[in-house]
């Protein structure tokens, strides 16, 4: 089985210090040098020399070039080639399939760049949250992932990690004020086209289900399902929007909620849930109201609900962690270039009945 390129590089790089082709002190070939030699991108090219530089193999400059690490250097990161990386994990919940394939993914790549690594859920509280934050810097983690809880506010302690510029990367959410590492699936995108593909069927009258907008996932689906409505030309109705508090969703009345809403809203032909949970509690919902009426509305969702017939927006979660690890490892080899991350998503293109 062949080595990612990335991999294939840094051998390659490798067997060139063994031979003594590249002695120590010597300049490296750029990034984009690299990239020319192996017909890849420079993304790629540069992975592969932040990877021997987190080794302790290479030393970079800023504005010299990468170099060879002579024996004994105490140049460039402070960790040498035998001391791991510590990398701590922070997760808001493991209910659903995607906290699970997150998690999975991320242990994945880690390992595969022998990082150890500490773990805490911290149940959707922001005080956890700050605990767990303040306990991992105590403890001398090299590096955080962080998924934020869903909250009206980021976490001072998450504010402060950014601001103090230790390895950082916040996955499904970004800092609009302060410039920070994260990645993202196309929440704006995906809700844009999913409901563009109900409209064309000809379903004008959509219920929008989601949390309260407190971040930027629901704001960023928000204005992706105002979008698909815009561009037709079409007015948005908002008394067809179900914004349910966090509290009612953390006390377990979602479903009842929704069940009530779309009681009194029987002529929606289409809903949309902006998150695998909410679909669930709307599934069961409009089989309670319309079952065997024959007239129930089409249920599409944000994530696999992992119910039957239902269209989908899928997001690329192995690339979101794959990133999230990318960047994290950017930054413990000495480069700070904060961004925001946008990994492209799917919609189920399954036949949707006209209303």
């Amino acid at each position: 089985m062949e080595h990612p390129l990335y991999k294939q590089i840094q051998n390659d790089i490798r067997g060139r210090i063994r031979s003594g082709e590249l002695q120590a002190g010597a300049l490296v070939p750029s990034e984009k040098e690299l990239a020319q030699q192996y017909g890849v991108s420079q993304i790629t090219s540069k992975n592969a020399l932040n990877g021997l530089v987190e080794e302790g193999l290479l030393v970079r400059f800023r504005g010299k070039g990468t170099f060879v690490r002579e024996h004994g250097s105490q140049e460039g990161p402070e960790h040498g080639a035998d001391t791991k990386r510590t990398i701590a994990i922070i997760l808001p919940t493991m209910k659903t399939k995607i906290d699970q394939q997150l998690l999975d993914g991320l242990e994945r790549y880690c390992a595969d760049r022998g990082y150890d690594l500490l773990f805490r859920i911290t149940r959707e509280s922001p005080e956890e949250e700050s605990t767990a934050i303040e306990q991992f810097r105590k403890r001398g983690v090299d590096g955080f992932i962080i998924f934020p809880v869903e909250q009206e506010s980021y976490n001072t302690a998450i504010l402060r990690l950014s601001l103090d510029q230790v390895p950082l990367v916040l996955v499904d959410r970004f800092l609009k004020e302060i410039k920070t590492y994260s990645v993202s699936s196309d929440n704006y995108g995906g809700v844009r086209e999913a409901v563009s593909g109900l409209l064309a069927a000809g379903h004008t009258r959509i219920a929008y289900l989601s949390p309260e907008i407190t971040n930027s996932v629901t704001d960023d689906r928000a204005k992706g399902f105002e979008a698909a409505f815009m561009e037709q030309g079409l007015p948005i109705d908002k008394t067809l929007w179900c914004m349910l508090d966090l509290e009612t969703i953390g006390e377990g009345r979602g479903q009842q909620e929704i069940e009530r809403f779309l009681r009194v809203r029987s002529d929606v032909t289409a809903v949309f849930a902006v998150n695998a949970e909410l679909a669930r509690y709307a599934y069961n919902a409009i089989r309670e109201i319309w079952q065997g009426t024959g007239s129930a509305p089409l249920l599409a969702a944000f994530d696999d609900p992992d119910l039957e017939g239902i269209p989908y927006v899928h997001q690329r979660l192995d690339d979101v962690c794959r990133i999230a690890v990318d960047l994290l490892s950017e930054q413990l080899s000495g480069t700070y270039e904060p961004r925001r991350e946008v990994v492209p998503v799917q919609w189920t293109d399954t036949m949707i009945p006209r209303p």
